[in-house]
């Protein structure tokens, strides 16, 4: 990784998320502004492979977030929180162009495949800035394919996964779906109004009880010898490989500005509670 003067080392997906809710502001860490320069680059967004990206792209989406239906519910500019959704945001897209040099390196071809959406567990399990970048690039798409192309559940982990989900549920299951994607539960694990709600629906009816709104796709009592969800566990697995990847590549590939570190580094000034 290239080293110099506004160096700072981007840290994993996990210790990030432990460093977001438990950093600190840092005492005497002086304000930043994100926009060192390159010579032929002007404003820079960070260091790929030692190549300056150009802020560009950066300023181009908060400019559209600021224009946008949502922009009553973003952060007032200047403040803390504004400074971390541009932290955010940059850190978008400096994972799009690092999946768009290595699928050059591999020779894929990601095409102009639009826009995707990932359910909420797939969300969770890759961490809101790669499931964002996910979701918009066609390039990380394909690189994902290709780096968990040989990912695999074994024999033992299936095993593993039946031991630990032994227990069957003890009352019946309903199977809804809902705008972040379709799953089974249990009532008693529902909302009680929304539980109360699906109770006297009929399958294909969709009810909203306060915030939450679902679909009753189907009731079924609950199954004694549950199936392992293999195809969960693979892509389960293939999140994680990804992630891990995803965590080196940026550990070894890029170089941050100040005022653009990784929105969960505890060493920058505005990642810290308020109570």
């Amino acid at each position: 990784m290239t080293s110099g003067r506004h160096a700072r080392r981007p840290i994993s997906g996990a210790v990030a998320a432990e460093a977001h809710r438990h950093g600190h502001a840092i005492p005497g860490y002086a304000p930043v502004t994100g926009e060192p320069v390159a010579p032929g680059v002007g404003p820079v967004l960070g260091w790929l492979d030692g190549d300056p990206l150009p802020r560009t792209e950066l300023d181009r989406r908060l400019a559209a977030l600021r224009a946008g239906p949502r922009a009553a519910a973003l952060p007032a500019p200047g403040t803390a929180e504004d400074r971390q959704l541009t932290r955010w945001v940059a850190q978008v897209v400096l994972t799009e162009e690092l999946c768009a040099a290595e699928a050059a390196a591999r020779g894929l071809d990601p095409g102009d495949a639009p826009p995707v959406r990932l359910d909420q567990r797939a969300a969770v399990e890759l961490g809101s800035i790669a499931a964002a970048a996910y979701e918009g690039s066609a390039a990380v798409r394909a690189v994902y394919e290709a780096v968990t192309a040989d990912v695999a559940v074994t024999r033992e982990e299936a095993d593993a996964y039946r031991e630990s989900a032994a227990r069957p549920p003890a009352g019946p299951v309903w199977r809804l779906r809902t705008p972040d994607g379709a799953f089974d539960a249990e009532p008693g694990s529902l909302p009680a109004d929304l539980a109360e709600a699906l109770g006297s629906a009929v399958p294909g009816q969709t009810v909203t009880a306060g915030p939450w709104t679902a679909t009753l796709v189907a009731r079924r009592d609950p199954d004694p010898d549950p199936p392992v969800p293999v195809r969960g566990l693979l892509d389960a697995a293939r999140r994680l490989a990804f992630v891990r990847w995803l965590d080196h590549a940026r550990a070894h590939r890029l170089r941050l500005v100040p005022g653009l570190e990784h929105p969960g580094d505890p060493a920058q000034p505005d990642n810290h509670h308020r109570h």
